[in-house]
């Protein structure tokens, strides 16, 4: 690095300890374009790569223009958002929906401006780090219970009994774990304990539920009004990006008036809500690949316990296999690079455990699962 008066300063002059203490720790991070047989995306349906939604990519460009040019509050929104809104309230049995640029921009701020000092949340202690930054702008305070433990939930619900502002945050799907948590549940402590229930659908919206509309519908579309607010990505199962937040009237005016991450951003490009309208349709239609893709996932799992492998709580399509270290977590992924097939290693400080995370998608054959394996039992 050529010297300046900049890199004199501590900043500067403090990064090679800190990479050094990365390499001893086999945690460098590294940017790799897509290479082989993918098992590592989120793109669950294959719709990143459907003609149609490329299609209606291009039409919306020669619509609305290349960006929206401003916040959409400003002279960002067009009528287009409102529409992919609409459609996605229908989807998913809300009252109203906001469309944001990301899931994390979402997130971030969406539960930082619900909630405020006076607010304790409870939070699942395996949650993404999208929601655990919201809480912690929000100034609350955060009170960890043990992962998908409603029994230790419970028992901190009761503990803060007495505190007027609650609200409990978790996943649906855990896009590191791969397991669900149970929303019935969670809908009965929150009416039992009169917390608001925040729920990020990222990695189940398209996937599960009645037409593909999320965990909450899975069992319980007679109390999905009961969940306060529901986070779901466009750029995971829908092939996208974007992000929406479906929830009342009243709460989705609230945001647009106080969410940062939506005031004073520029808004999405129009050409991804006219993307995304088709990209809802779509999936809606998707019952046979959401069928292949849990069947698929169920026969991989299987066949990773059979060569003695753990794959911890997943019954999703995220399945990590558990190692022992980042060494070996590495050498792994490495080598399934090298015969094929693009399988990252996860390791701490994401997530507690070192791990090769798999995320199956719909186009995947059997007969690549089993060829996986096989690499898998031989390393």
């Amino acid at each position: 690095m050529q010297e300046t008066p900049s890199t004199k300063l501590p900043f500067f002059s403090e990064l090679p300890a800190f990479f050094s203490r990365l390499e001893s720790q086999n945690r460098i991070r590294t940017l790799d374009p897509p290479s082989g047989l993918d098992l590592c995306s989120n793109d669950y349906l294959g719709l990143s790569t459907h003609p149609e939604i490329i299609q209606a990519l291009k039409e919306g460009i020669d619509i609305y223009g290349a960006g929206s040019t401003a916040s959409r509050l400003v002279r960002g929104h067009r009528t287009v958002f409102e529409e992919l809104e609409n459609d996605f309230s229908n989807w998913v049995k809300s009252e109203d929906s906001l469309f944001f640029a990301n899931g994390y921009s979402a997130n971030l701020g969406a539960i930082s401006c619900i909630a405020d000092p006076s607010y304790i949340i409870f939070c699942d202690r395996k949650n993404h780090a999208s929601l655990m930054d919201g809480v912690r702008l929000s100034g609350a305070k955060k009170v960890y219970y043990k992962h998908s433990d409603l029994n230790d939930l419970e028992d901190l619900l009761k503990k803060h009994s007495g505190a007027k502002h609650k609200m409990i945050v978790t996943e649906s799907v855990f896009s590191m774990d791969g397991d669900k948590t149970d929303i019935a549940a969670l809908i009965d402590l929150k009416e039992k304990y009169g917390a608001l229930l925040y729920i990020d659908e990222a990695h189940a919206i398209g996937l599960f539920g009645k037409e593909g509309a999320g965990v909450s519908l899975e069992e319980n579309i007679s109390r999905v009004s009961e969940i306060d607010f529901r986070m779901s990505t466009l750029g995971k199962a829908l092939g996208l990006e974007g992000a929406v937040i479906s929830t009342t009237k009243d709460a989705r005016k609230y945001l647009l008036h106080s969410a940062r991450t939506f005031v004073f951003s520029t808004g999405p490009l129009p050409a991804i809500a006219y993307a995304g309208r088709v990209a809802i349709r779509l999936a809606r239609q998707m019952d046979d690949e959401r069928r292949r893709l849990i069947e698929n996932s169920e026969f991989f799992r299987a066949s990773l316990h059979q060569i003695g492998r753990d794959t911890g709580n997943s019954n999703t399509q995220i399945i990590p296999i558990l190692l022992g270290s980042e060494e070996e977590a590495l050498q792994l992924s490495s080598r399934l690079n090298q015969n094929g097939f693009q399988a990252k290693a996860i390791r701490p400080p994401t997530v507690d455990t070192s791990r090769i995370r798999v995320s199956l998608n719909s186009k995947i054959k059997r007969e690549e699962l089993e060829k996986f394996v096989q690499l898998v039992q031989e390393n």
